[in-house]
C-alpha cells in the first residue's frame, strides 16, 4: 500500500487470508500495540491484565513482555482477525475506551491525557487540529498577509494551516528545495532517530515507511509529497533568504529585505513567522592552523560528495549524533580512520535501528483497523510519561556527576551493562567510552551495536586527547601527537543557541533582537518576544524535547496551533499588533529556567549544545510534553497587549 502523505488512505482491506497466514503476519507485530488494538476492537477490556502490562518503555523490545506473553497477545489478535474476516463491525474509539486502554498501558490514570490523545489516535483522513475558522468569515476586509521563513517541517506545517484558514502566505527558503535539515544533511548514514511511524504530522501519517528509522531521503520525499498534495509548492520562493526584518509601528507591518535569484527584494507582511529551527547553522571550530591543512575539510551538514574517501586517511572531529551515524559508513571506505572524541555519548539499545519494517507489520497496517493508531501511541507514550522522570534532579539523593537521582542511577547501571557487554573483547576502550556525566545531560543516542563494532576495527583509532591544532598533514593533539589525515570531517554540531541568525531583526523602537537577547535567546512559549509584535518563532527557545520520546513535529504542531489562533485573534479583533507582555514573558522564563536547572542537562557540568555560552539552557523544554500542548491550545488574550 502506497499513499501520498496527507491523502485519505484507502479503506482497510478485507481479510481473506487463512489462519496460518494470519499467524505469520502477527509474528512481526508489536505485542503491546496488538493487545491495545484487540481490546479496543472487541470491547473486551478484560484482556488488559496487569500481568500483561508492558514494563519496558525505554529499553526493552516488545515492552519487556516474555515470549509466552507475546504469544498470548498474538493469539488474542488472531481471534480478533477471525471475527473481522467474518464481517464483525469496527467500533469507533470512544473516550472511555481510550482512557481505559491507555491507563493500562501507562500504568496510571490517563484522564488528563485523553484530550491530547483524541487528537493523536485518529484514522487516516481525519484532522481534528485543522483551523475551525476562515479569514473570509471572521475578517473579510482585513489584510493579514503572513511571511514564513523556512520550508522545513515547521514552515511547511505553518503554511498549510494558515492556508486552510484562508490566510495569504508566502514562504521564503534559502535552499533550492524544501526540507530544512533534511535537505541540508545528506551525509552517509543520515537517518531519523525518532521512529518513522511517529516522525510525521499527526493528520498526515504514513504507514508504508520502509524502515523503522528511515533515512533522510525518505523523510525528504515525505515532505515533498506533503507539500505537493496540499498545494504548498506555489507558495515557496526558493533560493531566497530573508536578510533583514524591520517592524513598522505606524503601519503595523513587518518590512523585509530578501536576497533572491533576481536580486534584492523588499516584502511586507502583517505577521512574520520564523521557522528556521535550531539546527540549521553548522558549528565549525576554528582551530589554530585550520587554513594550513592541505586536504579537503568539511562539516557533516555540508558533506562534499566529490571527495572520494576510498583508501584515504580520514580524521573525524566530534562524536555527536551526526558523527555517530556517518563514522561507521566512513570506516567502510577509509584505509585509516581517526576519531577525535571530546565526550562519549550514552547509548540507548535499539536493536532494530537499521532494520526494515517487516512485511507482516505492513500487512497489519493495511488490514487491522486502528493498529497503526495504537502503534503510534505506543511510540508516543514515553514522551508523555516515562522518560523525563529519569532526568529530574532529586536534591535528597544527593545528585552528582554520576547520577542526579536513584532512577537516573538505575538508567546508568542499565546502559553501563549494555556498554560493557559489547566491549568484553576490548576492555581497553571501556574507560574511553563510559560517560562520566549523568544520563540525559547530553543527547542519548540510539545504538544497534554498529558504533562500537566500528571503533573496535583494526583500522580505526579512538583518540580522547583534545585537539591542539591542524597542520598541513593532519591533526595534532594536546599531547603533541600528530594524527595524519588526507581528509578532515567535522561532526561538531550546530550553532543551536544562535536563534534567527544571521538575520537582522529590528522590533519596536528600533531594538535589535540579537542585542536584546545578547547571546541568550528567550521567548514566551518559545514563540513570542516583548518588543517584537506579530513575530512568532517555531522551534524557538526552549522547545526542544530531550529524548522524551516525541519529536520536533509534535512541538511544531503545538506551536502552529497557537500561531493560527493568534492570527485569528489579531484579525477578528481588528488589531494591528499583538505583543506579549514583559511580565508574562519574564514569569514564564523564570519558571522554565528553574526547572531546567533541576534537570540532568542543567545540573551537570558536561559540555553540551543544550547549554549556551551564558551557561543557560536555551534549547530544552524541561516539562512533560503534554504541558506544552496544554499551554498552546489557544492564546490567552491577557498575556498580550493588543493595539
Amino acid at each position: 500500500m502506497t499513499t501520498t502523505p496527507g491523502e485519505a488512505m484507502p479503506a482497510i482491506k478485507p481479510i481473506t487470508a487463512d489462519d496460518d497466514t494470519l499467524r505469520a503476519h502477527l509474528s512481526d507485530a508489536e505485542a503491546p500495540a496488538l493487545l491495545m488494538t484487540v481490546a479496543h476492537l472487541t470491547g473486551d477490556l478484560s484482556i488488559l491484565r496487569d500481568d500483561l502490562r508492558p514494563n519496558g518503555w525505554l529499553f526493552l523490545p516488545q515492552g519487556g513482555l516474555t515470549d509466552e506473553q507475546q504469544d498470548h497477545a498474538r493469539e488474542l489478535a488472531l481471534n480478533a482477525l477471525r471475527r473481522l474476516r467474518e464481517g464483525a463491525a469496527v467500533p469507533r474509539l470512544d473516550r472511555g475506551t481510550l482512557r481505559r486502554v491507555t491507563s493500562w498501558a501507562m500504568g496510571g490514570d490517563t484522564e488528563d491525557l485523553v484530550p491530547l490523545l483524541e487528537q493523536e489516535l485518529i484514522l487516516p483522513g481525519e484532522d481534528p487540529k485543522a483551523p475551525d475558522w476562515r479569514l473570509d468569515q471572521v475578517a473579510p476586509d482585513r489584510d493579514a498577509r503572513v511571511v514564513v521563513i523556512g520550508a522545513g517541517l515547521s514552515g511547511l506545517l505553518a503554511a498549510h494551516r494558515l492556508t486552510q484558514a484562508g490566510v495569504p502566505v508566502v514562504v521564503y527558503e534559502k535552499n533550492p528545495d524544501l526540507g530544512g535539515t533534511w535537505f541540508d544533511n545528506h551525509y552517509p548514514g543520515c537517518r531519523v532517530d525518532v521512529p518513522s511511524h511517529l516522525y510525521s504530522y499527526s493528520f498526515a501519517t504514513r504507514t508504508d515507511w520502509p524502515d523503522h528509522f528511515c533515512k533522510h531521503d525518505e523523510l525528504l520525499s515525505y515532505l515533498r509529497d506533503f507539500a505537493k498534495q496540499h498545494g504548498l509548492l506555489d507558495l515557496i520562493r526558493f533560493n531566497s533568504e530573508i536578510r533583514a526584518a524591520h517592524w513598522d509601528e505606524a503601519a503595523g507591518q513587518w518590512r523585509l529585505t530578501a536576497d533572491t535569484p533576481d536580486g534584492p527584494r523588499t516584502e511586507q507582511c502583517t505577521v512574520l513567522v520564523s521557522a528556521v529551527g535550531q539546527l540549521n547553522r553548522p558549528h565549525v571550530p576554528q582551530f589554530p592552523g585550520s587554513e594550513e591543512f592541505a586536504g579537503p575539510a568539511f562539516h557533516s551538514a555540508r558533506w562534499d560528495h566529490r571527495v572520494d574517501l576510498t583508501g584515504k586517511r580520514v580524521a573525524v572531529i566530534g562524536t555527536g549524533a551526526s558523527a555517530f551515524q556517518f563514522i561507521p559508513e566512513v570506516a567502510k571506505q577509509a584505509s585509516r580512520l581517526t576519531v577525535l572524541q571530546r565526550t562519549p555519548p550514552w547509548l540507548r539499545p535499539t536493536p532494530h535501528y537499521h532494520d526494515a519494517v517487516p512485511a507482516g507489520v505492513q500487512w497489519l497496517y493495511e488490514h487491522l483497523p486502528y493498529y497503526a493508531a495504537w502503534q503510534r501511541f505506543w511510540l508516543l507514550a514515553p514522551g508523555l510519561r516515562g522518560v523525563l522522570e529519569g532526568w529530574v534532579v532529586d536534591p535528597d539523593y544527593p545528585p552528582s556527576e554520576r547520577a542526579v537521582s536513584a532512577l537516573n542511577d538505575q538508567l546508568r547501571a542499565t546502559l553501563t551493562t549494555y556498554l560493557e557487554s559489547q566491549l568484553t573483547d576490548r576492555p581497553d576502550l571501556l574507560p574511553l567510552l563510559l560517560p562520566r556525566y549523568p544520563v540525559g545531560a547530553k543527547r542519548v543516542l540510539r545504538d544497534n551495536g554498529k558504533w562500537l563494532a566500528t571503533l573496535k576495527s583494526d583500522h580505526v583509532r579512538l583518540v580522547t586527547t583534545a585537539v591542539d591544532r591542524l597542520t598541513p598533514d593532519g591533526v595534532r593533539d594536546a599531547d603533541g601527537e600528530l594524527h595524519p589525515a588526507d581528509v578532515i570531517i567535522y561532526g561538531t554540531g550546530f550553532q543551536a543557541s544562535q536563534f534567527l541568525a544571521p538575520m537582522t531583526v529590528t522590533g519596536r523602537d528600533g531594538v535589535d533582537l540579537h542585542d536584546y537577547w545578547s547571546g541568550d535567546a528567550r521567548a514566551y512559549l518559545g514563540l513570542t518576544v516583548p518588543g517584537f509584535p506579530n513575530l512568532f518563532c517555531l522551534y524557538g527557545p526552549n522547545t526542544n524535547l530531550s529524548g522524551q520520546g516525541g519529536s520536533i513535529i509534535y512541538f511544531s504542531e503545538c506551536g502552529v496551533t497557537y500561531l493560527v489562533d493568534a492570527v485569528r485573534r489579531l484579525v477578528q479583533g481588528g488589531h494591528r499588533a499583538m505583543e506579549v507582555r514583559p511580565e508574562v514573558f519574564s514569569e514564564f522564563n523564570t519558571w522554565v529556567d528553574e526547572a531546567n536547572s533541576q534537570r540532568a542537562w542543567g545540573f551537570s557540568n558536561v559540555s553540551s549544545w543544550f547549554v549556551n555560552a551564558a551557561g543557560r539552557t536555551a534549547q530544552n523544554w524541561p516539562f512533560p510534553a503534554q504541558d506544552y500542548w496544554r499551554r498552546t491550545r489557544a492564546v490567552d488574550p491577557a498575556d498580550y497587549e493588543l493595539r
